[in-house]
């Protein structure tokens, strides 16, 4: 197959994975009729938020847990159908094999990058990897590593930070024993015991601690209780939820918010500096006009208190900002709810007035 081919094949199973903690990748295996991912990418999380080619993001449970292999398998979306992948065999892997890692490492949807196998059999941690000089960053975990054959060979797990292109990939015997010990418990909410590696359900638990062996399963406790936010996170949650937005919908990554506004994307931030951002993204700007469009602006930015339009490589951006020592229920929800309405309303405006055009809207 060509690469470009393998590539393309495998999008419609290659899913995007957001949660309050971070952004990964998983995929999809219809023989398990199961996404695969890191157990890293949903730590401390029992849902996370999956999107695909052919789905939108939906809330879905995590299934299982094993963290003597770093992986998770996540419940697929009802009634969707998805392609079919192979898995390939680890004894057949060897050094210099071209390998495909696919993506969304920063959230830079489906990047592929091709390179080779450095090492078939890397030592780490008392378990076997596949080291590869392809790159991959954080978001490329729980995705797939491909051979030229189409099939999938491993699960890209993690870089040496300060490396050139020093990545691992979990091989594919690992995940089959995994898929293969969790079979019997499918459907069900269990998690590997990282002492005596018995598969134990969680309505078996006593309260944190393996019913085989008696060890203290860490993380399990904040898992079984989800997310919680707290401070200005739990405030700007509020703030969403008297706005009718579905605030775990919302969430896609650590102090990082998605909502629509109509047609638009509002992207709301609160930053390390203490900042609470909210960006719309509203339109390209137009070809002519462009001085009639600033003076508009300009007039519109002196009648707001709560927003300001911008412009940042061609793209018009209404935006409000609020210092977190400020943020309150009543000035976040007149603030944003200001925001999501300006962004929708002037999103029509500005392109069917001055002839805009429409923002580039993020691809699934």
């Amino acid at each position: 197959m060509q690469i470009n081919e393998i590539i393309n094949s495998f999008h419609p199973i290659v899913i995007q994975i957001a949660n309050p903690y971070g952004i990964g990748t998983g995929f999809y295996l219809r023989n398990y009729d199961l996404i695969i991912t890191n157990e890293h990418v949903v730590r401390g999380t029992n849902e996370v938020i999956i999107s695909g080619k052919n789905f939108q993001k939906v809330l879905s449970p995590v299934l299982f847990s094993d963290s003597k292999y770093d992986l998770a398998f996540i419940k697929p979306p009802d009634e969707i159908v998805f392609p079919e992948k192979n898995l390939g065999k680890a004894e057949t892997i060897k050094d210099g094999d071209i390998v495909i890692a696919i993506g969304h490492p920063y959230g830079l949807n489906y990047t592929a990058t091709e390179g080779i196998v450095s090492r078939a059999k890397r030592l780490y941690n008392n378990l076997d990897y596949i080291q590869i000089d392809a790159a991959i960053n954080p978001g490329n975990s729980g995705g797939p590593l491909v051979n030229m054959e189409g099939e999938i060979i491993g699960v890209n797990t993690f870089i040496i930070a300060g490396g050139n292109n020093l990545g691992f990939a979990l091989p594919v015997n690992y995940l089959i024993e995994s898929l293969e010990d969790y079979k019997p418990f499918k459907g069900k909410s269990a998690l590997r015991c990282s002492s005596c590696s018995n598969i134990i359900l969680e309505e078996d638990l006593q309260d944190k601690y393996c019913p085989e062996c008696g060890a203290e399963l860490e993380g399990f406790e904040q898992k079984k209780e989800g997310y919680v936010p707290t401070g200005a996170a739990a405030t700007i949650e509020k703030i969403l939820e008297k706005l009718g937005k579905d605030v775990k919908l919302s969430r896609s990554g650590p102090n990082r918010w998605v909502v629509d506004a109509g047609s638009i994307k509002v992207y709301i931030v609160y930053n390390d500096n203490g900042f609470i951002t909210g960006d719309a993204f509203i339109c390209r700007l137009p070809k002519q006009k462009i001085s009639e469009l600033y003076e508009f602006l300009l007039r519109e930015n002196s009648k707001f208190e709560f927003t300001n339009f911008s412009i940042f490589n061609q793209t018009v951006i209404l935006s409000t900002i609020i210092y977190d020592q400020y943020l309150n229920l009543e000035i976040g929800l007149e603030a944003f709810q200001s925001l999501l309405e300006k962004a929708d309303y002037y999103d029509d405006y500005i392109i069917n007035t001055f002839g805009a055009s429409p923002g580039i809207i993020e691809e699934q």
